[in-house]
């Protein structure tokens, strides 16, 4: 290959990352505003102060059911017709769903129209990651998906800035930036991989090739489960900090959209270290193992922060964040666990399913809070935190101990239909 080719060559990857890391800048900030602006949109359409938290939790999780039923639909389109398809289709839906939940008046309307951007939301990290985890070399792609988690984090600060001019133009907003990134998408390229695997006959894109084998469906029930840690602590710990911090006697109410902005930038952060920290020791697994294990201290020192203050409970959100900070991993480590003509589908649904998993984990924790509030604990909902933490925590690092290291996996290959079999395509 000639040194222009080469150039070129490196300029398109470079061009890709970049689009891939704008792409999921717009995602979180569009996952993540919600919680920013629960409590003031939920009151000025009308729902009472005493519902605000139960009926903010019912449109996280609406939204979450719309992230797992779009992650399969993504994926499947991702594997069958390409990456860069789903990259378009989910953009143009999620932010036409946030022009509209800028108009919203009523509570119903509301969590239909978060259930679809959820739909939508759901297809952007997936084929982002695919992409790029394909596009470059095996000893690089670490940092690929390292910039994409990085910079795409910042965007749960830029939501909580934006916040502060009025939920509906949060959304419009949104929607805005979403519109923009259509536009700067037109220059894309598809995956070489998958232009290999489109012309094989293997099945592509087939979802149920993940349950009609027995090693495989453990395989990717692991990739899924150890992620769940990471959604709990973002979803109930930091996106429920209000009512915790009142347990906790804090001096002040706690703002949740400082809190998730705090913990997104100390999870940009985190993701960068372990990135680093995953080349450096070429082991993706050892990487989740010690970032799980400080979490855990993390969240402890959280919740026994009896009289926080707001300068306290920043600080603690930029702690929790970064050791929270293994999502590009986790989905990395889901990318190069399968063969191209199924990959796009577990990488896109994997962290869709940790996003869902938020749905039975708030059931569990609703289910302690109702029981230690029944007995008399005045200090349910930080009771009920530490026995959740220590379940999801407990069910990721057993995950982790029964998958394979994926650190310089080749992924150069199709897996068939049936039994697994690791076949080259190029």
């Amino acid at each position: 290959m000639s040194d222009n080719s080469i150039q070129k060559s490196t300029k398109s990857v470079v061009f890709l990352v970049i689009v891939a890391s704008l792409g999921y800048f717009v995602d979180i900030y569009d996952l993540l505003i919600f919680l920013i602006v629960r409590k003031q949109s939920l009151h000025d359409i009308g729902v009472s102060d005493i519902e605000l938290r139960t009926k903010g939790e019912f449109i996280v999780n609406i939204q979450m059911f719309g992230l797992l039923l779009g992650g399969i639909l993504w994926g499947i389109i991702g594997d069958k017709f390409g990456r860069i398809k789903v990259l378009f289709g989910s953009i143009l839906l999620y932010s036409l769903a946030n022009f509209a939940n800028g108009l919203v008046t009523d509570y119903t309307t509301y969590a239909t129209v978060r259930f679809i951007a959820g739909i939508g939301l759901a297809g952007e990290l997936g084929a982002g990651i695919t992409l790029v985890s394909e596009t470059m070399s095996k000893d690089k792609r670490g940092y690929g998906t390292m910039i994409v988690a990085v910079i795409g984090l910042f965007g749960a600060a830029a939501a909580n800035i934006v916040s502060k001019f009025g939920w509906q133009n949060a959304y419009f907003i949104g929607g805005g930036l979403g519109m923009l990134l259509l536009l700067l998408r037109v220059g894309t390229f598809e995956s070489g991989m998958f232009k290999h695997a489109e012309q094989s006959n293997v099945s592509k894109g087939n979802f149920w090739m993940l349950f009609n084998d027995r090693k495989r469906f453990f395989k990717y029930l692991n990739c899924i489960l150890i992620g769940i840690p990471l959604w709990f602590v973002v979803g109930i710990l930091i996106g429920q900090s209000p009512e915790i911090g009142e347990e906790l006697g804090a001096a002040e109410t706690l703002n949740a959209g400082t809190g998730v902005m705090y913990t997104y930038i100390g999870l940009s952060f985190g993701d960068m270290f372990a990135g680093l920290f995953a080349q450096i020791t070429k082991s993706r697994r050892l990487t989740m193992l010690v970032f799980q294990l400080m979490s855990v201290v993390s969240v402890v020192f959280y919740l026994n922060s009896h009289g926080i203050t707001n300068s306290q409970f920043i600080g603690i959100c930029l702690f929790v964040g970064f050791f929270i900070g293994y999502w590009a991993t986790f989905v990395t480590i889901a990318s190069e666990q399968f063969g191209t003509n199924i990959r796009a589908t577990v990488t896109t649904t994997v962290p869709n399913f940790v996003r869902g998993s938020l749905i039975p984990i708030t059931w569990g924790f609703e289910f302690l809070v109702k029981h230690f509030k029944a007995e008399g604990y005045k200090n349910s909902l930080v009771i009920s935190s530490y026995i959740m933490m220590g379940v999801v925590t407990i069910i990721a690092l057993v995950a982790l101990s029964k998958l394979k290291e994926s650190f310089n996996k080749d992924l150069n290959y199709i897996e068939e239909h049936e039994p697994v079999s690791d076949i080259k395509i190029a």
